[in-house]
């Protein structure tokens, strides 16, 4: 469930920015044949516009949609509100929660131990943190994650602060069955050779048979072939955060024909000038 390719996916708006269920549909069917497990509602998703009705919905539509594993996005700054979706994704049929670290009012390190400690107690689904502190001006460091690692039901990470050495720290010190996910396309084949399981992955919602063809390279010891696989997605993987995620991936996902529709404010759409570098890089890639 924990390991592999796994789309953090897009959350698909109709013209008046409305989730579009069909078009998650359309998404998996495209999706499913190459990936490992699935994330709805995580910051791809853009959990942060959705309701909390929609939120759940989301979660217990690809739940129900899909044979894949579901990791249902489940993070607040508030702990009763965490607790609240965690329970919710898992009455939705999620096999897994991921928790973003609490942002803007920035816990200290006890704070994010009991953060992490009261939602795991609330269910009994495994939880994933999800750490990713250009987002969320919080960052949980090697220590808290070492005494979150204790707890049972606390079973990984998706590491995406962009510090090799603090995800060396955070293998070195947990339990091998604790599992660390890459959180940065850019940096995955890294994060494998380090003792990384796989990705919680943008890329893969508009290139998921290349993204895995990277990771089972890696995986069958074929390091110049999981090498060739990076360095030909890496223009992707600037691509993609050329603009604020989920902008860029939304405006792929309409050009190669998906449903994706526009961001929601106070997210908006690609400008013209970086829509045509991102054009110039699917085709590249022949997305386009």
């Amino acid at each position: 469930m924990f390991e592999g390719v796994i789309p953090a996916l897009v959350t698909p708006f109709d013209e008046e920015l409305k989730v579009d269920y069909r078009g998650i549909e359309r998404n998996l069917e495209f999706l499913e044949k190459h990936v490992d497990a699935l994330v709805p509602a995580g910051t791809t998703g853009e959990a942060a516009t959705l309701s909390y009705q929609e939120h759940i919905e989301v979660v217990r539509h690809v739940a129900e949609v899909s044979k894949l594993p579901v990791i249902g996005g489940a993070g607040s700054n508030s702990t009763r509100e965490a607790v609240f979706l965690a329970k919710e994704v898992e009455k939705a049929g999620a096999e897994a929660a991921m928790l973003v670290t609490p942002y803007y009012n920035k816990p200290n390190a006890d704070g994010l131990y009991l953060h992490y400690k009261t939602v795991a107690e609330s269910v009994s689904i495994p939880i994933i943190i999800y750490n990713v502190p250009s987002r969320t001006a919080c960052n949980i460091t090697p220590d808290v994650v070492e005494r979150l690692a204790e707890i049972d039901n606390i079973v990984g990470i998706k590491e995406a602060s962009g510090n090799l050495k603090q995800v060396c720290e955070i293998i070195k010190r947990t339990p091998d069955d604790f599992i660390l996910l890459s959180g940065d396309d850019l940096l995955t084949l890294a994060i494998l050779s380090l003792g990384g399981k796989g990705v919680i992955s943008v890329a893969a919602n508009i290139a998921p048979q290349m993204m895995k063809e990277m990771y089972n390279a890696f995986k069958a010891g074929n390091l110049e072939k999981a090498r060739e696989m990076h360095y030909k997605l890496l223009p992707l993987f600037s691509a993609l955060f050329i603009d604020t995620n989920p902008i860029p991936v939304k405006k792929a996902m309409e050009l190669m024909g998906m449903p994706a529709g526009k961001p929601r404010p106070p997210l908006v759409e690609l400008s013209e000038e970086k829509t045509e570098k991102l054009k110039e890089v699917l085709k590249s890639l022949n997305l386009l």
